[in-house]
Parts: structure tokens; C-alpha cells; sequence
């Protein structure tokens, strides 16, 4: 006899776990989270980086950043864990004019969207924010005191506890190799290697894995994976944990401090395998060390710590936005794919959102149709600059 459930979450990673909680403690039905791993939480989730921002170019994913934000500030009143929200703030240096101008024209989008502790920053101010990055090249920049940092894992935690105390139900190891549906109308059954579940809601939560997911219900998704890479030194006394995340925009390289080991990350492609293939590209360290002593000199002589450097993947989209919503043409099949490197940040509202169109038919918290399945058909794309 096949098993039943109302909703099947497809991905245990940080966002279904999000999705799994705001259903459950709404006391929709049996939630099933399911997992193709051993344990929840092995895919993106496991290798972020923990930052958070509102500092997005479009109005959209500043008002997903801000309403997360609220989220991550009641997390541990709603769900008994902290999620590790430190607002030491994101620091956008730029080298030149037009550069400068581009940090503006974002600010603008930010404030209008609600935003408002954001501010342009002069090389004097600069120095004072972080005085340990060399501004010789430097026009200006942005500053959010508001943006920081979390703690992706005690997130993660967090809202798995959540669902599960609420009566969500969690089966790992479980690959999905079917989503049947009824005639291609509305989704009927999810086919693991081990079981049959029959259901009429499914929610794609699968990260990097999103597109392949998606085709098993004959759904076209523009989402694939891409490689980022995180080196790590070993445990310093220079930098402190407090110390905004800095980024460069001309080249994407930044940098933060987290239990006193500097994370430095640099946006360029490096080889892989195969496209889920996470091995470490050790040449990538060359280019990056050029960076990390050019724009940070006091950490000229840091050792890094070749075993805690790691490569992990984005779950990149068109537009650089994520793609929420049912898909069409397949009742039931919901879609929240694509973040493109944001996933952990907007995770608490992007549940909450899933949670709504599941519930009510639509959202309520937030206009999303700038997010819908259908834009990339219908060109009528907002691509997002502001992606690290």
C-alpha cells in the first residue's frame, strides 16, 4: 500500500526545512520532508557562508532581505534556536566613478523599498568602518550597519526541529526518481527508490538539484549549479568577528571573520568535473592570495588552512532571482529554486511564502509576481547585479 501525504517536500536543505516548518505549525496535514542524502542539510546549506544583506539592486530582493530580517530577529521566540543574526553590517567598496554610481543607483532601489539604514560612505569613513582594508584605490562605497551575518546551520536546526515537532515527518536516503501526475494536470504521486507516495502537493526545495527535480515532473526549470569556492585561514588574532563583511565590487572578492578565522571568497569559475562535482580547485588559491594581500595587507602573513578550505554550489537562475511559485500546466507542483547565493538569508520568508500559496492560493505577506515560473517564457526578466 502506497503511503499518503498532503505535502511532499522535495530537499531537507535549509529552505524545505523553512517550507516544512511554516506548513506544519499551520497544522495543514502530514507534511513529509524528503531527502536524498543521508542526513538533511549536505547540499548548499552545509558550505554557506552565513551572510546577510538587504543591499540587493532590485526592490524584490530587498523586501525578501527585509522580511526575512524580522524573521531572523524572532527566530529563536519562534522556534527555540538563535539564528545566529549579528548585524556588523556589508561594506561595498568601489574603484571607480562609474562603479560608485552603480552603489548609488542600488542605494536608491534599497531605500525606496524600505531600506533605510543604508548610506554612501567616503574613503575617510571607509577607514573608520574597517580600518584593516587598503582604500589607496578606493572612491568610495555602501555601507548597511543592519546587514551582518547568521548562522546557516543553526537556522537549518531550527526550523527542522520546528516541523518536526509540529508533526512534519523526515525519510533521507530517498531518491526521487518519479512525479507522477494525472495527465499532466496536477501532481498525483512522488516514486522514491523505496516507496510511493501519493500526494497532491509537491514543493521542489531541491538547491542545485532544482532543474533535474523539476524535469521528473516534465517541468522546464532555468536553474543549474555553479561552483563557489571558500578558502579559510587558520584561527588569527588580527581581524575580529565583528568586522563587516567588505566586498570589492570590481572583482567580487570579500571577505569576513567567523570564529576568528578569516573566510575569503573570490567569484571566479573554477573547473569542475562534473556539474554537482565540489573538490576543491587549489590553483584558484594563487589568484586569490593576490587579492587578499592587495586590499588586505595585515593578513599578509596568515597561513591558510588548505583542509577547512572547501567549494560549494549556488543554485543559479536566469535573472539571478529565485523562481516561486506553482509551475504551470502542473497543479500541485510548487517551485522555490534559484536563489543564486542567497538562499540561507531569504530562507524564512521564502517558507513562509510557499506556506501561503499552499494555504490560501496566493500570498499575502508580499507581491511576488515579479518572482512567477512564467517570467523567463514571457521575457520579462529584472536581473539582479548585486550577486557575489
Amino acid at each position: 500500500m502506497a503511503e499518503t501525504a498532503d505535502v511532499v517536500i522535495i530537499g531537507a536543505g535549509v529552505i524545505g526545512a523553512s517550507v516544512a516548518h511554516h506548513l506544519a505549525t499551520q497544522k495543514v496535514g502530514k507534511v513529509l520532508l524528503v531527502e536524498a542524502q543521508e542526513r538533511p542539510g549536505l547540499g548548499s546549506t552545509r558550505y554557506a557562508t552565513g551572510g546577510y544583506r538587504a543591499q540587493f539592486s532590485t526592490a524584490i530582493n530587498v523586501k525578501l532581505s527585509l522580511l526575512s530580517r524580522e524573521k531572523l530577529r524572532s527566530f529563536q521566540e519562534e522556534t527555540g534556536i538563535d539564528s545566529g543574526y549579528r548585524p556588523y553590517g556589508y561594506l561595498f567598496l568601489a574603484r571607480r566613478p562609474e562603479q560608485m554610481e552603480a552603489l548609488r543607483q542600488a542605494m536608491n532601489v534599497q531605500r525606496a523599498a524600505g531600506l533605510s539604514e543604508v548610506r554612501e560612505v567616503s574613503v575617510e569613513e571607509i577607514h573608520a568602518i574597517n580600518p584593516w582594508v587598503s582604500t589607496e584605490d578606493i572612491v568610495g562605497g555602501t555601507f548597511c550597519p543592519t546587514d551582518g551575518f547568521t548562522r546557516p546551520l543553526q537556522i537549518h536546526e531550527g526550523y527542522l526541529r520546528s516541523a518536526v515537532r509540529s508533526g512534519a515527518s523526515l525519510l533521507c536516503e530517498r531518491q526521487v526518481i518519479e512525479i507522477q501526475s494525472d495527465g499532466g494536470q496536477r501532481v498525483r504521486a512522488v516514486r522514491t527508490q523505496r516507496e510511493t507516495i501519493e500526494t497532491r502537493t509537491v514543493v521542489n526545495a531541491a538547491g542545485a538539484w532544482a532543474g533535474e527535480v523539476a524535469a521528473l515532473a516534465g517541468v522546464a526549470l532555468p536553474v543549474w549549479p555553479a561552483r563557489r569556492q571558500v578558502a579559510v585561514s587558520v584561527e588569527q588574532p588580527v581581524l575580529p568577528d565583528t568586522m563587516p563583511m567588505t566586498i570589492d565590487v570590481e572583482d567580487g572578492f570579500h571577505l569576513r571573520v567567523r570564529d576568528g578565522r578569516v573566510l575569503l571568497l573570490w567569484p571566479a569559475e573554477t573547473p569542475g568535473r562534473y556539474p554537482y562535482d565540489v573538490s576543491f580547485y587549489e590553483r584558484w588559491l594563487e589568484g586569490l592570495r593576490t587579492k587578499m594581500d592587495r586590499r588586505v595587507p595585515v593578513l599578509r602573513s596568515v597561513v591558510l588552512d588548505r583542509e577547512a578550505c572547501y567549494c560549494g554550489l549556488y543554485e543559479m537562475s536566469p535573472d539571478k532571482h529565485v523562481v516561486l511559485g506553482e509551475a504551470p500546466r502542473l497543479k500541485g507542483f510548487y517551485l522555490v529554486n534559484g536563489s543564486s547565493g542567497h538562499g540561507v538569508m531569504h530562507a524564512p520568508i521564502l517558507g513562509q511564502l510557499v506556506a501561503e500559496m499552499i494555504l490560501f492560493g496566493q500570498t499575502r505577506t508580499l507581491d511576488v509576481h515579479a518572482l512567477r515560473p512564467t517570467r523567463f517564457v514571457e521575457s520579462d526578466l529584472n536581473p539582479e547585479t548585486g550577486i557575489l
